[in-house]
Formats: C-alpha cells, structure tokens, sequence
C-alpha cells in the first residue's frame, strides 16, 4: 500500500512511526513549511519534518494545496492519512488517493468537530473522549466513521497529558484500520449532524480568569489550557499564571477573586460559586512552583481581589 501522509506536529508523529513500523510505503510525507520559533526566532522544521528526514522520506512543504494536485498525482498513492495537518484538502486532492483520504480525529466524533477538541473536552468536563478514524470529505470533520477507539478522560488530566494518550491512540489506530481498509470502508457509518459540537481555535484571551464563574469550570479550564496558552490572573498588576489548581468543597462569602488564604497548603481564592485552591504557579520570566515555594519569595496578601487584565 502507497501512502502519503500529511501533518505537521508533535500530536502527528506516533502515527507516522506506527505507520513505518508497520512496513507501510509511505512514498510521501507533507507538512507545513518550516517556522520561527524560539528566542532568537530561527527557522526551524517541525516535527513530522524531522522524523520524516530521519527515515529518508520524500519531505513536501507546499505553502497551500491550490497548485499541489499535479505533483501528488505522481506519486499514485493508495491512500493519504491526515492527522492535524493544518491545511484544509481542497475536494481534487481529496479523491486523488485510490481510496481517499483518511484522518485521525482526536474526539468522538461528531462531538468535537473542529480545531481543539482535546482541550474543548477537558474544558467542558466530559469523562470521556477518543480517536476517530475517519474518511475525509469536504466539510469539516463530517466524513464518515470507519473506527472508534473511547479513551477514558481523567479528573486530573491536562490538556498535555491527554494530547499525549491520544497521540499513542490514534498511532494503534490508524495501523488497525490500514491493515483491513477495504473492511472498514465497507462498514462505514454516516456521522449524526444533530449530534455535533464545535471545538472552537483557543484564543489567547480566553487564558484570562473570569473569577466570577463557578470553580470547576476555572478548574477544567486550568488544566484544558496547560500548556497552552495557559491561564493567568493579576495580583496589584503582577501577572501570575495558574497550572495547578482544585476545587474546595467549601463556599466563602466573598467577593469573586479575594485571596481567602495563602500558606504552605496552597492559595485560596474566593469564585462566584465555590473554593479554588491554587497548588501550583508562577510570575512572568519564573518556572512553575508549588504554592509553598512560590510564596517563600513572594507575599500574596489575604483580602486581596485578583485583576483580570494588568492595571
């Protein structure tokens, strides 16, 4: 089987080495052109670029796919597998491959259609999530389902630690399905539009603490967006990022966002329903710390009402 694989980051890579150890003919691999990144903002390959140069794959880098048909053509490929590529496939790339295009969707699809469903399920506190492997079509994330695998979401996972699991998930799920494509195609199953849920670009400004919400849903949010983009609050214009945090079975007359406590055990802040113990943080240009080593070198007062933008 000829294959073209497609994607770009670290979430990708599992499954192009699953691929290759499987003994696959992956004849291509396509990925977005290389970034800045860092510091010194040097132009650097992305992942799947380097693990692809380290087995000695053909390596396309086309900016968009308007122009790229013809030269996909050539490499007459059975299948294409696409797993946040990052570029949507226009319809005459979809239907070069001799059976289509497959992508790896972290989600159960249809819930959590869209750019961040690992994230958006943290976030919205489901207790379970998974891969889809799904034959692509034009719209977004609406093809048909050729195989599920539920992967259970766990009450202290962050966004990292699922990224990572689901990573591992669709690697065994796409070689699974690969080794009997003809059969999963046969059995596909139509998505149930009804049923869908869009999981919206995260933007930065949405790492902004609104204390006035309920403290699970602070909490979820905390740990949907570690790493990225995180979450933060300002203490008398000190910006302080939050990557660690419960709830408390506890209310507090307070108004949302007051320092209840700050000790060794943690940092208690008042939200508009419920308790937030504050485990872990950090300052700008600081690494993450426990809240007892945080507070050996910074004071936060009690009775103090955190920001929600610098002042």
């Amino acid at each position: 089987m000829r294959i073209i694989f497609a994607g770009t980051p670290e979430f990708s890579v599992p499954a192009l080495e699953a691929i290759l150890a499987s003994g696959f003919n992956v004849v291509a691999v396509y990925t977005q052109p290389d970034r800045q990144a860092g510091r010194g903002r040097k132009t650097r390959p992305g992942p799947i670029k380097q693990c692809a140069l380290k087995h000695g794959l053909v390596v396309e880098q086309p900016a968009t796919l308007k122009d790229a048909a013809i030269k996909m053509q050539d490499y007459t490929a059975d299948v294409m597998v696409v797993v946040a590529y990052g570029l949507l496939l226009p319809p005459e790339i979809l239907q070069i491959p001799l059976y289509g295009c497959l992508n790896i969707h972290a989600s159960l699809l249809p819930r959590w259609r869209g750019a961040a469903p690992i994230q958006r399920a943290i976030e919205a506190g489901d207790k379970e999530t998974g891969i889809t492997i799904m034959q692509m079509d034009s719209g977004l994330d609406t093809g048909d389902i050729l195989a599920q695998y539920p992967v259970i979401i766990e009450q202290t996972d962050t966004g990292q630690q699922l990224h990572d699991r689901l990573a591992g998930a669709g690697a065994a799920a796409i070689t699974d399905v690969l080794s009997n494509l003809a059969w999963y195609q046969k059995n596909a199953i139509s998505q149930q539009d009804e049923l869908s849920s869009y999981a919206r670009k995260i933007s930065k400004q949405e790492s902004v603490i609104d204390w006035s919400e309920e403290c699970g849903v602070i909490e979820q949010r905390i740990r949907a967006f570690d790493p990225w983009p995180g979450t933060q609050t300002w203490y008398r214009g000190i910006k302080l990022r939050i990557s660690q945090a419960q709830c408390c079975d506890e209310n507090f007359p307070a108004e949302a966002g007051t320092i209840l406590s700050a000790d060794k055990s943690g940092i208690r802040i008042a939200c508009g329903k419920g308790v937030l113990l504050i485990n872990k943080l950090q300052r700008p240009g600081g690494k993450a710390l426990c809240a007892a080593d945080f507070l050996n070198g910074m004071q936060l007062d009690t009775g103090v009402v955190l920001e929600q933008q610098s002042q």
